[in-house]
C-alpha cells in the first residue's frame, strides 16, 4: 500500500464529525470534573483563568491537531506514529507519535469503569434503591459498588448493586459500536446520543433552577450557587474564639449576609471575634495552582492531547473545513461544560450543602458526582427520576468519550499490522480488557485507577499537548500550517493566532507543564511550606516510614509494557521507513 493509496473509512458528513469530536470532548470532564474544579478553586476566578487558558491553549491546540490530522490522512496514515511520521523528518517521531495512542487506550481502560458507575446510578435511581439521609450514606454506598474496600471486591458480585455487571455490558457496548466503524458506528451514536445527552441536562437544569429555598437556611440557595461560580471577588468571614485562639474561615456569597458580617467586622459577640474580608480577582489570579487547574480543565474539556483529534480529523477529505469544524465543536463542548454542567451541579450543591459545604470541603470530581449529588436528589422531589436522567446522561456523555478513545487504538493495529477491522478490534479488546480488569481488580482506595490517572490521563497529555503545538508551529511551519488549515475553509483563523499558537501557545504550556511537575511531583508548594515529594513519587519509590506501592508499580509498569509492544509494532512498518528514505534521497 503506497502513502497515497486512498482511505477505506470516511465521515459521512461534516455535522457527523463535528458531533463525533464533540462527542469525544463532552464527557464526564465537563458534568463532573470541571464542576469539582470550580469548587477546588474559588469559582470566579477560576472561570476567568478558564476562559484565557482556552483561548491560548484549548483552541490552538485543536486546530493544530485537526490540520495535521486532516494532512496525515491525505498521506494516507490514521495514526499519530504515522502522523508525526509523515510530517517530522526524525526518526523519532513515530515512537514520540505513539504516545497519542497509549494515552487514549490507557484512559479507557479505567474510564470504562467509571462509565459503568454512571449507568449503575442511573438504574439504581430509576429502580427506587438510593435514598440517602446523609451524606456518609451516600458515601458507603458508592465505596460498596465500586469495590473501594479491597481488592477483588468489585467481582464478588453481579447484581445491580454491583458494578460488574454494569461493567461487562459497557465493555461489550464500545466495541460493538467501534466495530462498525468511523460512520456506521461512532459517527451513528454520536448523531443520536449527542442531542439526547443535551436535551437531558436541559431538562435537569430547569428541575435545579426552579429548586425552592429552604426556610431554615435561607442562604442556600440556586442564586448563591451561581453567585459562587460567576462572582470573581471573594468574601470571607473569619470567626475567632476568643477563648481558645481557634478561627474558622468561611466563604459568603449570599447579599445579606455580606452586609452583615462588614457591619459587625472588627467586632466580638459571644466570645466571637468577627472579621469580614474580600479577595479581589488579581490576587486570585497570581496564585499559579489556579492557571494549572484550569489547563488542566481545558485538556480534559476538549480532549485536546489525547490523540483523539488528530487521528479522527484524518478520515477527513481534503477540502473538509477543518476551521469551522475545530470552532463549532469546541464551542459545542463549552455550552455543555459551562452552561450545562457548571449551571446544574455547583447551583444544585450550594442549594443543598451550602456554600461552606461546597467550597470548604475540598471535594474532589468523585465526591461531588458520586457522593453529594446522589443526596442531593434523594432529597429532591421527584428526586428518583432526576437522578436517573441526571447519570443517564452521563453515562451517554461516557459512551461518546470511550468510543472514541478506542479508534486511535484502531487506527494503529491496522496501520501498523496490516489488520482489519474485525481483528483490530479483537487485538484492542484483547488489550483493554486485560488493563481494565487490573484497574477494577486492583480497586481498594482505586489506587490503580488513581495512579494511571496522574501518569498517563495527566502527565502525558500535557507532555503529548506541548509536542503537537510545537510540531505545527516550528516543524510543520506555521505558514505552511495555516494554508493547509484554511484549504475548504468557510471562515479564517483570525491572524493574530499566528503569533499565538508559534510563540505564546509553546510557551505557556511549557511553563504550565514546568509547574505542574513542581508542585504535582516534587511537591512545591508557591503559597509557602514545606515542600514534600508527591504522593505519586513516594508510591514508587518509597519513603522512609514505607515501601514502594506494589499497585502503583503494577500501573506504571502496564504503560511502561504497552508502550514497548507499541514501539515493536512500530518499527516493523516498511512504510514509515520508506518515506524517510525518500526524503534522504531529495535531500
Amino acid at each position: 500500500m503506497s502513502s497515497s493509496s486512498p482511505k477505506t473509512e470516511q465521515w459521512n458528513s461534516r455535522l457527523g464529525v463535528i458531533l463525533a469530536v464533540a462527542g469525544s470532548a463532552v464527557g464526564l470532564g465537563n458534568f463532573l470534573r470541571f464542576p469539582g474544579q470550580v469548587a477546588q478553586n474559588g469559582g470566579g476566578a477560576f472561570m476567568i483563568a478558564y476562559f484565557v487558558s482556552f483561548l491560548l491553549i484549548g483552541l490552538p491546540i485543536c486546530w493544530a491537531e485537526w490540520t495535521m490530522g486532516r494532512h496525515g490522512g491525505q498521506k494516507g496514515y490514521n495514526s499519530s506514529p504515522g502522523i508525526f511520521n509523515a510530517i517530522w523528518r526524525s526518526p523519532a517521531s513515530k515512537y514520540i507519535g505513539i504516545i497519542g495512542v497509549i494515552i487514549p487506550v490507557v484512559i479507557y481502560m479505567y474510564y470504562v469503569y467509571i462509565e459503568a458507575w454512571c449507568l449503575g446510578y442511573a438504574v439504581n435511581f430509576a429502580l427506587g434503591n438510593l435514598e440517602f439521609t446523609t451524606i456518609d450514606e451516600s458515601k458507603a454506598w458508592w465505596a460498596s459498588f465500586i469495590g473501594i474496600e479491597k481488592d477483588g471486591q468489585a467481582f464478588e458480585g453481579f447484581g445491580i448493586g454491583n458494578v460488574a455487571i454494569f461493567l461487562f455490558f459497557v465493555f461489550i457496548l464500545n466495541f460493538v459500536l467501534i466495530f462498525r466503524g468511523i460512520s456506521g458506528g461512532i459517527e451513528f451514536f454520536c448523531k443520536f446520543a449527542v442531542p439526547t445527552l443535551v436535551l437531558l441536562a436541559v431538562v435537569v437544569l430547569i428541575r435545579v433552577m426552579t429548586l425552592s429555598t429552604d426556610v431554615t437556611a435561607p442562604e442556600e440557595n440556586v442564586n448563591n450557587g451561581l453567585g459562587f461560580l460567576w462572582n470573581p471577588v471573594k468574601s470571607f468571614v473569619v470567626e475567632t474564639d476568643v477563648a481558645t485562639g481557634e478561627t474558622t474561615r468561611r466563604e459568603i456569597v449570599d447579599k445579606d449576609f455580606k452586609e452583615h458580617y462588614s457591619a459587625i467586622s472588627g467586632t466580638t459577640e459571644n466570645g466571637v471575634k468577627y472579621e469580614y474580608e474580600t479577595v479581589g480577582v488579581v490576587k486570585q489570579l497570581m496564585n499559579p495552582q489556579l492557571w494549572l487547574a484550569a489547563a488542566g480543565q481545558i485538556f480534559f474539556s476538549l480532549s485536546v492531547g489525547f490523540g483523539v483529534i488528530i487521528t479522527y480529523s484524518s478520515y477527513m477529505r481534503k477540502n473538509d473545513d477543518v476551521v469551522l469544524s475545530g470552532l463549532s465543536a469546541t464551542s459545542a463542548n463549552e455550552f455543555c461544560e459551562v452552561a450545562l454542567g457548571g449551571l446544574i451541579t455547583i447551583p444544585a450543591a450550594v442549594a443543598f450543602i451550602g456554600v461552606a459545604g461546597l467550597a470548604g470541603a475540598g471535594l474532589g470530581t468523585f465526591d461531588l458526582g458520586f457522593k453529594v449529588l446522589p443526596l442531593v436528589f434523594s432529597e429532591m422531589p421527584i428526586g428518583n427520576a432526576f437522578g436517573a436522567l441526571w447519570f443517564f446522561l452521563l453515562f451517554l456523555a461516557a459512551m461518546t468519550s470511550s468510543i472514541s478513545m478506542l479508534q486511535p487504538g484502531i487506527a494503529f493495529i491496522e496501520e501498523t499490522m496490516k489488520a482489519d477491522r474485525k481483528r483490530s478490534c479483537a487485538i484492542l479488546g484483547l488489550i483493554t480488557a486485560i488493563g481494565c480488569g487490573f484497574v477494577v481488580y486492583f480497586s481498594a482506595g482505586i489506587k490503580a485507577l488513581d495512579t494511571l490517572d496522574f501518569w498517563v490521563g495527566t502527565f502525558l497529555i500535557f507532555v503529548l499537548a506541548t509536542i503537537q503545538i510545537i510540531l505545527f508551529g516550528w516543524v510543520f511551519g506555521i505558514d505552511r500550517g495555516f494554508k493547509e488549515a484554511h484549504e475548504g475553509a468557510a471562515i479564517k483563523i483570525p491572524g493574530v493566532y499566528r503569533f499565538i499558537m508559534k510563540y505564546v501557545s509553546p510557551l505557556f504550556l511549557i511553563v504550565i507543564f514546568v509547574c505542574f511537575v513542581l508542585t504535582n511531583v516534587f511537591g512545591i508548594s508557591f503559597t509557602g511550606g514545606e515542600a514534600h515529594l508527591s504522593g505519586y513519587v513516594t508510591d514508587l519509590i518509597g519513603t522512609e516510614d514505607s515501601k514502594p506501592n506494589v499497585v502503583a508499580w503494577l500501573s506504571v509498569g502496564l504503560v511502561a509494557i504497552l508502550f514497548a509492544f507499541f514501539a515493536v509494532l512500530v518499527s516493523s512498518v516498511k512504510r514509515y521507513k520508506k518515506l524517510h528514505e525518500n526524503w534522504k534521497e531529495q535531500a
